[in-house]
């Protein structure tokens, strides 16, 4: 049972981004300049694949030299006609791609690559099978021998010197004198070269910190970064406005010297660049992925404005302050004043990354959220195709809740994506002492509502949310933010806002909460219980709140073990409607107020004990969680995978390429984004690996024929 987890059946369901009129209603400047973002943000995307695993570089290249030879209908004839059968080209993946036409046109290259990330692909060893630090997973934002010491030691040292952990790895090798020695790597294109002076240049040297040698390097990524520049440069000439000039000028600076302050620069020129046609992000930006919580994982998107649902998320900007007030903790608790961001609905054109999220609120800089503000943007082309169920695949619902459930989810969800990034992330101040020693609170008159005392304790200069909360930071954050949108989506005037009166409104709220509460009951696939750690933020996050509210007792939800028609082991969640104003937000209440208290205080050893108490995973009555794990995993419904068009350029009119929805439409729009340059890349990422293979117990060898 432990296993099934990992092990993907062949019929996953795919789906299609469909932006389609959204493109069509951009000008030919506008899409000239979506193109070459676009660009930028999928030749950034690949970095993901050096920040994953050692072998996930090898896998890329291999697949990527496989489909340019033959695409996936060809190749199946192909095996077919080499005597394998059809299942055996469904399960063999070995002797189809030995036997394939790259193979044969270039034998030693494709099995080199095969022998170095075949075995690794596959392996279920517990070590090899989640991300994770140390003996605990795998990861390449550290080599293999850091431990969770190194990385404290790390992020204190970065924290010495106010540098970001965003768009660094660290590296740690043993001198010969038996002491270890740290490279903290920024992400750039430039390297150990003599350049121009930057605010960067004093900054790469060797530090001695806490009898620990550490060296501040950079050029990770660099010829990956180097194809982003050039697009960044090319999008300048078509920018609608002198904010998108001056952004894109500070990301090119950022991502040529690696700096994160140029990328704040940045991004303090999109925050003022309200209401885009063409909106964008690019840069190292989520840390879900460090195992850590600190180092960004690359990310850049491309989209385009859905005007009607605007509208409606404009009118909730609009109401924002007053909702604000509407929240459970002290005026003193929220920003000194609410930065009236840009919200909009996008239909997605491109989204590089590990994965594509339903809303975003960005950026994640505390010190420009607090005082600067941030943006919005709800990806409602992602919302369209992500969150659909067929009634007979709904799990552990009760069947008359599984046709509302159907009817109101969609809805639902935009209303909680709506609070959840306006509200929830877009909420709340950070207690901060200045490296002048100014407070931006009266500690003589703030008192903690939690202990009727006066603050005890805060962010210091150089601290931020995520390196003072790390591992927890992420989850606990959404956390808070799906707490404030189930907690919010209760006021009358938020659900008009979205178009929902009476007995509607209430099938709303109804269905957001079960929702919720089932998607904690979810989540439990995403724990490992070997190592008592959760490997997906969001996902902690709801079972954390299904156990809040599993507390809160009376009958407001139960989770009973069932056995389903089919004789295997179910589950039913039940929540009780006439209970969820009475009990539910109660206690909403106290455990948002008692989040906020703790985020806003830096009170990490309070906040540890809170947030890890209720995201324990046991065994325990009634609900008897672990067992409950292996009924999850045994009915478990696959994530889709999504095809997303590409973009090309005929002369001086860029062209949407769509694909249609199956695995061989996903494999077509790969082998298609990168059409003049794919040997070139597989080249790229297959010399950065290796650079690289000494610092994990993967790949030590470049495959044969590889440079």
């Amino acid at each position: 049972m432990a296993d099934t987890q990992y092990i993907l059946p062949n019929d996953i369901g795919v789906s299609c981004l469909d932006c389609r009129e959204a493109f069509r209603l951009l000008s030919p400047t506008e899409r000239l300049y979506a193109h070459h973002l676009s660009r930028a943000a999928w030749y950034g995307g690949l970095a993901v694949l050096l920040q994953t695993s050692p072998e996930a570089p090898y896998i890329y290249a291999l697949l990527s030299r496989l489909f340019r030879a033959q695409d996936p209908d060809q190749l199946r004839q192909h095996a077919l006609a080499e005597g394998l059968t059809e299942e055996e080209y469904q399960e063999k993946l070995e002797r189809v791609i030995l036997g394939s036409k790259a193979a044969q046109q270039h034998p030693e290259e494709v099995r080199g690559l095969w022998q170095t990330c075949g075995e690794l692909m596959f392996s279920l060893e517990s070590r090899l099978r989640h991300l994770g630090l140390g003996k605990e997973g795998i990861t390449t934002y550290f080599s293999g021998d850091c431990t969770m010491e190194d990385a404290k030691l790390a992020q204190d040292f970065l924290d010495s010197q106010n540098l970001s952990a965003y768009n660094t790895r660290l590296f740690k090798e043993v001198g010969q004198d038996g002491q270890p020695r740290y490279e903290v790597r920024l992400a750039s294109v430039l390297g150990a070269e003599p350049a121009l002076d930057s605010e960067m240049t004093s900054k790469l040297k060797s530090y001695t910190f806490r009898g620990s040698h550490f060296q501040v390097t950079r050029g990770d990524y660099a010829p990956i970064l180097q194809k982003v520049v050039e697009h960044l440069e090319k999008a300048k000439a078509y920018a609608a406005n002198s904010h998108q000039e001056q952004m894109l000028a500070q990301y090119i600076e950022s991502f040529t010297q690696g700096s994160i302050e140029a990328h704040k620069r940045g991004s303090r020129f999109w925050i003022q660049d309200k209401g885009p046609i063409v909106e964008s992000y690019i840069g190292f930006i989520e840390s879900y992925r460090d195992p850590f919580g600190s180092r960004g994982e690359f990310e850049g998107f491309v989209a385009m404005v859905n005007k009607a649902m605007s509208a409606k998320f404009e009118w909730l900007v609009a109401s924002a302050e007053q909702l604000l007030k509407e929240l459970p903790w002290p005026p003193a608790f929220e920003k000194d004043k609410f930065l009236t961001p840009d919200f909009t609905s996008l239909d997605v054109l491109t989204f590089a990354g590990s994965g594509i999220p339903a809303g975003i609120n960005i950026p994640n800089y505390d010190d420009l959220r607090q005082t600067e503000g941030f943006k919005n943007v709800s990806l409602g082309n992602v919302l369209a195709v992500s969150y659909t169920t067929q009634r007979e695949k709904l799990t552990f619902l009760e069947e008359d809740d599984k046709d509302l459930y159907i009817r109101w989810k969609g809805p639902s969800f935009d209303v909680q994506v709506g609070l959840h990034e306006l509200l929830g992330h877009g909420s709340g101040k950070l207690f901060v002492q200045d490296e002048k020693g100014a407070f931006n609170f009266d500690q003589d008159t703030v008192i903690n509502p939690e202990t009727g005392e006066q603050i005890q304790s805060w962010y210091r200069s150089g601290e931020t949310w995520d390196s003072k909360f790390s591992t927890i930071a992420s989850s606990y954050e959404e956390c808070r933010a799906e707490s404030v949108g189930l907690y919010l989506c209760l006021n009358p005037q938020v659900l008009e806002i979205f178009g929902f009166e009476g007995a509607d409104a209430e099938d709303v709220i109804y269905v957001n909460w079960l929702n919720m509460v089932r998607a904690g009951l979810l989540a439990l696939e995403f724990y490992t219980p070997e190592t008592a750690s959760w490997r997906q933020a969001h996902m902690q996050a709801r079972f954390v709140i299904l156990r809040v509210l599993l507390e809160a007792g009376e009958g407001l939800v139960t989770v009973t073990p069932t056995t389903g028609s089919d004789g295997r082991p179910d589950a039913r969640v039940r929540l009780d409607r006439s209970k969820i104003r009475s009990v539910g937000k109660p206690a909403l209440e106290r455990f948002l107020r008692r989040l906020q208290v703790l985020k806003s205080t830096g009170d990490v050893a309070g906040g540890r004990a809170l947030y890890e108490g209720y995201a324990a995973v046991t065994d325990a009555p009634p609900e008897c969680f672990l067992t409950l794990r292996d009924t999850v995993l045994l009915r478990k419904e696959s994530r889709k995978l999504i095809v997303q068009p590409n973009t090309r350029l005929e002369g001086s009119e860029v062209q949407l390429l769509e694909y249609e929805a199956s695995a061989a439409g996903l494999i077509q729009s790969f082998s298609e984004r990168f059409p003049e340059d794919g040997p070139e890349l597989e080249e790229v990422l297959t010399q950065l690996a290796t650079a690289d293979a000494r610092f994990w117990k993967g790949p030590s060898e470049a495959p044969s024929g590889q440079a």
